[in-house]
């Protein structure tokens, strides 16, 4: 049975409360008040309020360090090795629309060593996806996270992102689709790029790759993949500044080049 740190325990603690408030509005999407922040791109008074709460806590929990959200931007601690990165609900529009795939996503980036620990939790199911660097990737307390051991694309299937409307990159989607589809047994877009990573470290999805996205994407899921055995880079294979690098692809060593290569022929 793995024990999360006192760390992780205090970042469990804020995604489960944060996800009290998206449980008690999810499916109750005519009583939301909603306001457009782009094209298609929506924000809802429960996402709001979920940030806020892992505002709260968080920095409550350890004052100075900084803080980066989906809704308020950089906010400049006094301790500016330590950044949280966090997305309070990671599938806005999977929310919306009542369906069950959603996620608040937490990491802590930690000056000069990346990122040291993430928390995914999906509020519907329960499922609770928790990491620290060198320690292993976790599902709950009993199961440890490993990436999937297949090793031919034509036996996986593989996650990604359809950009949707007013994002950039719809033409180049398309022939990375066409030629990955070609070759692998499924592709799934399931409209959580925190989920995507987190199946990816727990052998549900063998690969996933997606352009334009954001840290608090990305960032707790760039460290349950490194720690479940997985290698992720960006996908002109920038290992270095992943979390930064605005576009990913991560699978298990074994398919890594075979996808990145059908990549390419994109």
């Amino acid at each position: 049975m793995a024990t999360p740190s006192a760390l992780l325990n205090v970042m469990i603690d804020a995604a489960r409360k944060a996800a009290r408030g998206l449980a008690r509005d999810f499916g109750e999407v005519t009583e939301l008040q909603v306001s457009k922040k782009g094209a298609a791109d929506f924000v809802t008074n429960a996402d709001i309020k979920a940030e806020q709460t892992l505002f709260e806590i968080l920095t409550k929990a350890r004052p100075g360090y900084s803080f980066l959200g989906e809704e308020r931007g950089m906010i400049e601690g006094t301790d500016k090795t330590h950044t949280w990165i966090v997305d309070p609900l990671d599938g806005t529009t999977n929310f919306m629309h009542a369906i069950p795939h959603f996620a608040v996503n937490i990491a802590l980036q930690r000056e000069g060593e990346g990122v040291v620990a993430g928390v995914t939790y999906n509020p519907i199911t329960h499922d609770l996806f928790w990491v620290e660097k060198g320690k292993g990737a976790f599902l709950g307390a009993e199961k440890r996270l490993r990436v999937a051991a297949r090793r031919h694309l034509d036996e996986s299937v593989l996650a990604t992102g359809v950009p949707f409307a007013g994002k950039p990159g719809h033409g180049q989607f398309l022939k990375e689709l066409h030629q990955v589809s070609q070759k692998v047994a499924g592709v799934r877009r399931f409209g959580s790029a925190a989920l995507d990573l987190a199946w990816v470290a727990a052998g549900r999805f063998d690969a996933y790759w997606e352009r334009n996205l954001n840290p608090w994407d990305v960032a707790a899921g760039v460290l349950m993949i490194q720690e479940s055995g997985g290698k992720v880079t960006t996908i002109d294979e920038n290992d270095h500044d992943v979390v930064q690098g605005k576009s990913i692809l991560a699978s298990n060593q074994d398919l890594y080049p075979l996808i990145l290569e059908r990549l390419r022929a994109a």
